[in-house]
């Protein structure tokens, strides 16, 4: 299959009155298509994916591939900490038309290497579509090494991975040893342009979904190693890639977007507002990159 390449954003989950806002999710998607994102993913860990019941997960990815009809990529967030589950995710995600997932490793129970390489496996005995790997150790606790990586790559499905660890030395050693065909995307933006100068193939990001397309023309222009003009798109957005951590993600994304008016002003629980001393600081980094709030 074509690989996947470029801005691909993961996106929040619109929430209104408790519920999921089927409304904001729709226009939000335009907006991030209009941009020139390259790809979406819904429900993954900007989606609030952790807080959403099984229903609503399932009509979250069913809703975005509806609404994109096919104009880019959606990559469903289906991972879960319960093989059982990952797989009942993954199945529905085929059967809304998503055109690959996105499988986290399984958090809280810390499995082995072992461990982690069966429950991939598992899942795709289950189901077939095309998976990429999610690797974020301060997320899940457990850390998928490069060799367990490489081992999955031999699996026929599983093509490509999102290393959210922020290591330029693991993502060289993947680039030097991954199959050619074997995808590989950052989930840390600081390093998105160096990790894509030094061979990787995209970005899933949380930036994008504040400067979609800022992040679409930097990934442009750092996969095809133009690195003065990667530079100085990558100069304006770097106070939002520091600025959107400064408190749990997507705490501060959230409420960026909702400033934007692209979105109501909603989180769930056990997330909480951004606190008000950030506001200021996030707002900058919006201005920086071009924003008006």
């Amino acid at each position: 299959m074509k690989r996947f390449e470029g801005a691909i954003t993961a996106l929040v989950t619109p929430m209104r009155n408790g519920a999921i806002d089927e409304q904001g999710l729709t226009d939000l998607i335009e907006f991030q298509i209009a941009s020139g994102i390259h790809g979406i993913v819904p429900c993954g860990t900007t989606g609030e994916s952790a807080t959403l019941n099984f229903d609503e997960h399932k009509r979250v990815i069913e809703l975005t591939v509806k609404t994109v009809k096919g104009r880019v990529p959606v990559i469903a967030g289906t991972g879960a900490n319960s093989t059982v589950e990952a797989i009942e995710l993954t199945e529905s995600a085929k059967a809304s038309g998503a055109d690959a997932v996105l499988s986290v490793v399984p958090y809280y129970n810390k499995p082995s290497q072992e461990g982690l390489f069966q429950h991939f496996k598992a899942i795709l005995a289950a189901v077939d579509i095309p998976m990429i790997l999610y690797n974020v150790p301060g997320r899940t606790v457990a850390d998928l090494a490069n060799d367990t990586t490489l081992r999955l790559a031999e699996i026929p499905n599983i093509i490509g991975i999102k290393d959210a660890t922020g290591s330029i030395d693991r993502a060289c050693d993947l680039v030097a040893r991954a199959p050619k065909d074997f995808a590989l995307y950052t989930g840390d933006d600081m390093t998105a342009m160096a990790f894509m100068m030094l061979g990787g193939h995209g970005t899933i990001s949380v930036t994008a979904n504040v400067a979609p397309r800022l992040m679409h023309e930097m990934c442009v222009a750092a996969i095809a190693c133009d690195g003065p003009r990667a530079r100085d798109l990558n100069a304006r957005l770097v106070k939002l890639h520091r600025d959107l951590f400064c408190e749990a993600n997507p705490i501060p994304v959230k409420w960026a977007v909702a400033q934007m008016g692209l979105i109501g002003n909603a989180i769930r629980l056990p997330l909480t507002q951004l606190s008000e001393p950030f506001h200021g600081r996030v707002r900058e980094a919006m201005r920086q990159a071009g924003i008006e709030v």
